[in-house]
């Protein structure tokens, strides 16, 4: 069955997208990974039925997922990361079923015409000359880049256009029927009614009396593991911070001198108004409008969207007097939220209208003075660390001990007791949680820079236990927490004595209870002042059940006084029905794929040759 035979817009879309990620990995990701120093011997990872893996589809899919995460972190992924966190092998999980899609479709029979192939090829602005038109050189060019011949790349491309043909079969077209979607709407549009009061601190007879250290230390003991120090690394470290050299570095004067000049502005800043500015044709047409504005027949706002404009089209920022020229006297003259005018303009007689006000911000010279001698002696400590760095370096590897470093250089030596979220000492910069996590037994002090511009360098001593925080230590938060228990407690009491009432024949109001009302509640919703489970709990409850619960310190009473259906004249009810059919069939669409990708390699049969994969990974670490 040819592809040719299909509307070609469809057929190009689909060609268009498979063409640009084949191209763009092969000539800029492949550019520099080193996959022509694979053995001439090892050609495939695999194959799946009738197809091979090549070697390089499954490094560059490798190296696209790798680029994907480091663009989406901002931060480099080492290809031992990368394997820890399962992309290697879901990497290599996807390239598997990409090829037996490509099976599949030559045994179904679904291929794609040389028309198609050379209209995606010249679509492509790569392939194009200066003309617009397709370059055969360009072309040329760009695959011998790519070390790949024409035929090989107009088969991926081929292949690729044939599988998305399939892939797009197997995914789209599953309508979900009304009465499924109309159930689970049902389940999370179904509403509560309910009326309910908050007893906290505020509803003690009297405060909680006073613990003794026998109790604080029962409580401890019963509650140990909320007072657990967590495993640590001991490590011992040597630190050299731009601060730490700051009292050396002498700032010239002359260079503060003229630091302070250049930037006199920020030091001396006159009085400034925020202001809108509305521009009119001629004079009597802005008169008209100020007089419609004082007689409230129209408001600014309405004004400016007559116009056809925007607030943010007159917004001229915050200005100072002689930025707004000859208006600029009776602007500053006015107060915040006065319109005035019309003002001439370079642009015609405008509107001006006032929303803020900013006084004249002056700062003493001798104070700006120093504020710029601390940035530019901050300059010169980071600087200054930087020359360090190489001399450092150069010790580390002769051999040089962390202390040797602190007794022959300006670093401090420390010691550090580090988990994770610490932010004490050295862990309080930015940059040594990461290091101090990859820190492992044997590892040889090594150089690391922290974001302030400091340079540390590490050993790991050894790795403390887990062991509970000595009382002493955490007697605060003890007291904190059996404070908040016992006063829980407390009113758990009197709630459950109030539920009881009311059950009876008692009101909220009767009881004076500050009673609280909501009448729309629904599953996915919250309640205010109430704790996470609140919702759950409710649900969970028949027509007119008490219940007493407990949630940020404090006690709620609730009663459920009716269960509505969905709101369908709702919008977002609407929006909730169309999105939940788009979502099931996504995921039926989603199951269906697996559901035949899994088949189709079950009955191809896939072969890996684990040492050409044991190659590719080589060649990223």
């Amino acid at each position: 069955m040819a592809a040719d035979k299909e509307p070609k817009k469809k057929g190009k879309t689909a060609g268009q997208m498979a063409i640009w990620v084949i191209l763009l990995l092969l000539i800029l990701g492949l550019g520099g990974f080193g996959v022509t120093n694979f053995s001439g011997s090892v050609q495939n990872v695999g194959a799946v039925g009738t197809k091979d893996i090549p070697v390089e589809t499954y490094a560059r899919a490798l190296q696209e997922q790798i680029r994907a995460i480091e663009a989406q972190t901002g931060q480099s992924l080492s290809f031992d990361q990368a394997q820890s966190l399962g992309l290697v092998d879901q990497t290599l999980s996807q390239v598997i079923t990409a090829r037996a899609f490509d099976h599949e479709t030559d045994e179904l029979g679904i291929s794609v015409g040389d028309q198609t192939v050379a209209e995606q090829i010249r679509d492509i602005p790569a392939f194009q000359g200066m003309n617009g038109s397709f370059d055969r050189e360009a072309y040329k060019f760009a695959l011998d880049r790519a070390g790949l011949t024409e035929a090989r790349f107009e088969t991926s491309l081929r292949e690729e256009t044939a599988r998305s043909i399939l892939q797009g079969a197997v995914a789209s077209g599953n309508a979900v029927p009304d009465t499924y979607a109309d159930t689970l709407l049902d389940y999370l549009g179904e509403r509560r009614r309910i009326t309910w009061a908050r007893l906290d601190e505020s509803n003690l007879d009297a405060p909680i009396p006073d613990p003794s250290e026998e109790e604080l230390k029962a409580f401890y003991d019963e509650n140990i593991d909320r007072y657990m120090i967590p495993e640590r690394k001991r490590i011992t470290y040597a630190l050299l911070t731009p601060d730490m050299l700051l009292d050396t570095m002498e700032v010239d004067q002359a260079l503060l001198d003229q630091t302070y000049e250049d930037r006199r502005d920020e030091f001396e800043r006159p009085e400034r108004r925020l202001v809108e500015r509305l521009v009119f044709s001629d004079e009597d047409a802005a008169t008209a409008a100020r007089e419609r504005i004082e007689t409230g027949e129209i408001d600014f706002e309405t004004l400016v969207e007559q116009r056809g404009l925007s607030l943010s089209d007159i917004d001229m920022g915050d200005v100072t007097q002689s930025q707004l020229g000859r208006a600029g006297e009776e602007v500053f003259g006015a107060a915040s939220g006065d319109v005035v005018g019309p003002l001439p303009t370079d642009l015609g007689p405008a509107l001006f209208r006032v929303n803020g006000i900013f006084p004249a911000q002056t700062t003493d010279k001798a104070d700006a003075m120093e504020i710029l001698r601390q940035e530019l002696a901050t300059g010169q400590a980071r600087r200054a660390v930087e020359t360090r760095m190489e001399p450092v370096e150069d010790m580390l590897a002769g051999g040089a001990t962390l202390e040797e470093l602190a007794e022959d250089t300006e670093m401090e030596l420390g010691t550090i007791d580090w988990y994770e979220g610490l932010k004490e000492g050295i862990a309080a910069y930015d940059g040594f949680d990461a290091a101090a996590e990859a820190l492992a037994e044997g590892d040889y002090p090594e150089l690391e820079m922290l974001d302030d511009g400091g340079i540390f360098a590490m050993r790991l001593e050894g790795t403390e236990p887990a062991e509970p925080a000595p009382f002493e230590d955490v007697r605060s938060r003890v007291r904190a927490s059996w404070e908040t228990q016992e006063t829980l407690a407390v009113l758990r009491a009197r709630a459950e004595t109030y539920r009881d009432q009311l059950a009876e024949s008692a009101t909220f109001e009767s009881l004076g209870l500050d009673t609280r009302s909501e009448e729309g509640v629904t599953r996915r919703g919250n309640v205010l002042g109430t704790g996470g489970d609140f919702v759950e709990q409710v649900f969970g409850m028949d027509k007119g059940e008490l219940l007493v619960t407990e949630g940020f310190g404090a006690v709620q009473i609730v009663r459920l006084d009716d269960i509505l259906a969905p709101d369908l004249d709702d919008p977002a009810t609407a929006e909730l029905r169309e999105g939940l059919k788009d979502s099931v069939a996504q995921n039926v669409g989603q199951d269906l794929f697996n559901a035949f990708a899994t088949d189709i390699r079950n009955r191809a049969g896939v072969r890996l040759d684990q040492s050409a994969i044991n190659a590719v990974h080589a060649n990223f670490r």
